[in-house]
């Protein structure tokens, strides 16, 4: 029997996909998506709160509430809950990870129970993926389905987590579950991603050219979500022109939506599109500080044009990353990697921590990296682990099927 549910709960949980956090989304993304990655584990007295949500400038009434509300009693579990879940929702959204310190902040005194209610595991299990606690965050999220299988956001993060841990026929069951649950509308959504991450991504398009138009996906995060997806499945099907058009159009309708803006400025990056790849990354407000990842593309659109502020945008990425080895962050994120390796900064650290990142979960662009970089530096054996990834999952896209070619040639693999 179908449930009645918010709208767009798989779409809301995706960020991690789409930001390249893990959710990783990024989807989560990605929802990604989702979305810079973290590998941040502090010891319980070193994590890093934001100084306060005024500071950082968000303008969320709900968070500013539920900050007020636990920072009164941090010992109530349902306010920190509320607040832990609510902080990590804007690290996603605006690619702070600092938030993620706050959510787990929250959840301290409940980080080793055994037993918590639905919400306490959903909420946890939130934020043990985001450290790359993949295992755990499963085993959460699992723990949620068992004492309330009625919630389609529990389902939603499970099928994330089985997609980054490339446990594709966990990932399908998943989707099955949520067409029969929820409906065709969550359960397109879900098919759609796996398909497009199991080799079929121009049937993934066109059933999301459907599933954006149907009318319990109209509200913003909703569009957000399935916009990215729907602009990824067209590029990773080697039609990038339709997926920059998807993207722009979202961006124009949604201007804060980060994962879109950071999916196309990637894109015009890899196409040799400098000057727009600067434009976006820039964003609307120049007086903003660009997230990580962001910052990152703008440096790499600025050597592009060699507009003569590339010195300046590369001192601002080694300052990002000293200010974070000096609040003990332990950091395995992808702009990080892009800056080691694509950008040329140290491209054998790069290496280690693609190699290392691969071990813990498997995304598209960490592939792509993880290849680039074993190339680059003659090592094609630290990237054989991909070729295997892509025969087992059936995934595809131009720039690495080209990559994977040029490994099975210095492999002497046919």
């Amino acid at each position: 029997m179908k449930t009645s549910k918010p709208q767009g709960d798989f779409l809301a949980c995706a960020q991690l996909l789409r930001n390249g956090v893990a959710v990783t989304l990024l989807w989560v993304l990605a929802c990604g998506t989702a979305i810079a990655q973290t590998r941040f584990t502090p010891a319980a007295d070193q994590v890093v709160l934001p100084v306060s949500v005024h500071a950082i400038g968000a303008g969320n009434s709900t968070l500013r509430e539920a900050e007020r509300d636990w920072r009164r009693d941090p010992k109530d579990m349902q306010l920190a809950i509320r607040y832990a879940r609510t902080a990590f929702q804007v690290g996603l959204n605006e690619g702070d990870l600092r938030w993620f310190g706050a959510a787990k902040a929250a959840m301290l005194p409940w980080w080793n129970a055994a037993e918590l209610p639905a919400d306490g595991h959903f909420v946890r299990g939130l934020v043990r993926q985001g450290f790359h606690d993949f295992g755990g965050g499963l085993a959460d999220f699992s723990a949620a389905i068992a004492l309330d299988g009625q919630r389609s956001a529990f389902w939603s993060w499970r099928f994330v987590i089985h997609l980054l841990l490339s446990d594709m026929a966990a990932a399908r069951q998943d989707c099955a579950t949520m067409r029969e649950r929820f409906g065709t509308g969550e359960g397109e959504a879900c098919e759609a991603v796996l398909m497009y991450r199991s080799g079929k991504a121009a049937q993934a398009a066109a059933l999301l050219e459907r599933t954006v138009q149907r009318p319990e996906f109209q509200d913003s995060g909703s569009q957000d979500w399935l916009r990215f997806h729907l602009g990824e499945a067209w590029r990773v099907a080697g039609q990038p022109a339709r997926a920059i058009a998807a993207w722009e159009a979202h961006l124009n309708r949604q201007p804060r939506a980060h994962s879109v803006r950071l999916a196309l400025v990637e894109l015009l990056n890899e196409r040799g599109q400098f000057a727009e790849a600067k434009r976006l990354a820039v964003g609307p407000n120049t007086q903003a500080t660009p997230s990580d990842a962001l910052l990152v593309q703008w440096l790499l659109a600025s050597r592009g044009l060699g507009d003569g502020d590339t010195a300046r945008l590369a001192t601002m990425v080694n300052q990002r990353m000293a200010s974070q080895v000096d609040r003990g962050e332990t950091l395995i994120e992808r702009p990080r990697m892009i800056y080691l390796i694509r950008y040329g900064h140290a491209p054998a650290a790069g290496l280690a921590l693609a190699v290392a990142n691969w071990a813990s979960q498997n995304e598209p662009p960490d592939a792509v990296l993880l290849a680039e970089a074993a190339l680059k530096l003659k090592q094609p054996k630290a990237a054989e682990p991909v070729l295997d990834w892509m025969a087992r999952t059936g995934y595809q896209e131009p720039a690495l099927t080209s990559l994977a070619q040029q490994l099975k040639a210095a492999l002497g693999r046919s």
